[in-house]
Order: structure tokens, then C-alpha cells, then sequence
């Protein structure tokens, strides 16, 4: 039961873990319901959904899965940055947490470093602010990390597809959001044009459907 609790608090369809762990749909559903499965078939979905694998399931910092909205997304956030930011996409950290950040941004000149999420939903938004937290803090332990020359300071980037179910779980806990993403988010989207400096945390929104006619945009306000 682990691990239909632990897909459906990522947001996870059960086709896409089975794809992502290379198990058989229809096997997987038995699992869900309480059939025993295999060490080596457990530790697959584990890694699929970014869960410690025990004697049982552990979330860690989230799926490794990503859902065809990300991408386009994260190509929308690239193409509107200014040159003073130098982008790494999909960044793998070990410790103490591990996972994958959907994308560092470096300003050298300010010795920031942002760590950027993408969520297409808002499905137990404490899990995604707290895994997060937890992966921009394991920073540290990318391999690329003694590259960037002076240490910098880490903060975080979270990026929301706009859509009516996201915008209402803003609104229920805008408080929340607030603390854990301080920063204006007009402050971020100059800074991230090259018109300001960063200035702290910041919650921006995806609007779009990532088409010719209708493209991602990243703006400020839902």
C-alpha cells in the first residue's frame, strides 16, 4: 500500500511509474493493492518515484519522473534570462539528501546560485516545499558545485504551472507559499531579465499550453 500512497502523493499516474520502473502495469496494480513483489522490483519503483528503500517505501525528494509540461517550461525560463546567468539543467545531488534539480541558476557576479523546481501541480504542497528545501540544501554535493568559483549563497526558484487547481491551492495557502518563497515575484522576473539583483526566494507561475499560438511565459502573477 506504500506504494500507491507514495505515487499518488507525487501526482504519479500508475502508466507512468510502469514506465519509469520498467514493471508491467497490470503487475504493478496487484502491488498496489497488497501483493508481495520482489526486492529488485520494489527497489525499481523506488528509484522511480525518489523513494529510500528499506523494508518498505520512503519518500525522499521526489519522483524522478517528469510529467511533458517541465521541458517546455524550463526552455521558456532559459530563453528569457539574461546573459549574467549561466543555466544548468538537471542537477543531480547525493547528500544528504538525494535527487534531481530540474535546473541551477549561477549569476557569478553575485554569487547566487538558484535552484530551480518545476510543478505542474501543487499535490501535497508540503512535500514539495520540503523536498525542495532539502535538495537546494545538498547542493553542495553536485559534482559540479567546486566549479563556480567563490561559494555562493543558495535560494530557490519555484515555478507553477498555471491552471485552475494550482491557482486555487495558491490562494487556500498563499500564507505558506509566502513564507517559504518570500522574495516579490516582480523582483525575481527583473532580476532573472538582468534589472535587478536577486533578491530572496521566489513562487513564479508557467502561463501558456506550449504551443506555436499559445506559448510557456513565465510571469509574475497567476
Amino acid at each position: 500500500m506504500d506504494v500507491l500512497r507514495l505515487r499518488e502523493d507525487s501526482g504519479v499516474t500508475r502508466a507512468a511509474l510502469a514506465r519509469a520502473s520498467g514493471v508491467d502495469p497490470g503487475y504493478l496494480h496487484r502491488i498496489e493493492a497488497g501483493a508481495r513483489a520482489s526486492i529488485d522490483v520494489y527497489a525499481r519503483i523506488g528509484e522511480a518515484l525518489g523513494a529510500d528503500l528499506a523494508l518498505r517505501l520512503y519518500p525522499n525528494t521526489g519522483p524522478a519522473i517528469r510529467d511533458r509540461h517541465q521541458a517546455g517550461i524550463l526552455e521558456a525560463l532559459l530563453a528569457s534570462l539574461h546573459p549574467r546567468w549561466r543555466a544548468f539543467p538537471e542537477i543531480a545531488v547525493r547528500r544528504p539528501s538525494r535527487g534531481w534539480i530540474d535546473a541551477g541558476l549561477h549569476e557569478p557576479r553575485a554569487a547566487t546560485f538558484v535552484a530551480v523546481e518545476i510543478q505542474s501541480g501543487l499535490h501535497r504542497l508540503e512535500q514539495i516545499i520540503r523536498w525542495s528545501a532539502e535538495k537546494a540544501a545538498s547542493l553542495p554535493s553536485w559534482e559540479g558545485w567546486s566549479r563556480l568559483g567563490a561559494e555562493p549563497s543558495i535560494s530557490q526558484l519555484l515555478i507553477v504551472r498555471e491552471t485552475r487547481p494550482t491557482k486555487a491551492v495558491a490562494n487556500e495557502f498563499k500564507r505558506v507559499l509566502r513564507a517559504a518563497y518570500p522574495a516579490p515575484a516582480d523582483e525575481a522576473i527583473d532580476a532573472l531579465a538582468g534589472i535587478a539583483q536577486w533578491s530572496g526566494s521566489a513562487l513564479l507561475w508557467a502561463r501558456g499550453r506550449g504551443t506555436a499560438a499559445d506559448p510557456w511565459r513565465i510571469v509574475a502573477r497567476s
